[in-house]
């Protein structure tokens, strides 16, 4: 099982609610961080713990142009209250 297969989808909501809490971005959401800045924490390395795992994600959503999930996941989560 690759570390991919084992992501909680909880994750995935998280990173749309949590905000970058140092640096250039301090205050901004996760997944609203922009790639230039991902890519820069990807050369330097992604910070320990679970706000490293959570940027970390973000990077790949973004890397591979699967941002259309996290939109989705959001609206069906609005549909769903």
């Amino acid at each position: 099982m690759n570390e991919f297969n084992a992501v909680n989808p909880e994750i995935l909501l998280e990173i749309t609610k949590v905000k970058m809490p140092f640096g250039k971005f301090k205050g901004t959401i996760l997944f609203d961080i922009p790639v230039f800045y991902l890519e820069w924490f990807k050369k330097k390395g992604f910070p320990p713990g679970k706000l490293g795992m959570q940027l970390a994600t973000v990077y790949e959503i973004k890397l591979n142009g699967l941002e259309d999930l996290i939109y989705n996941l959001e609206n069906n989560k609005l549909k769903l209250k």
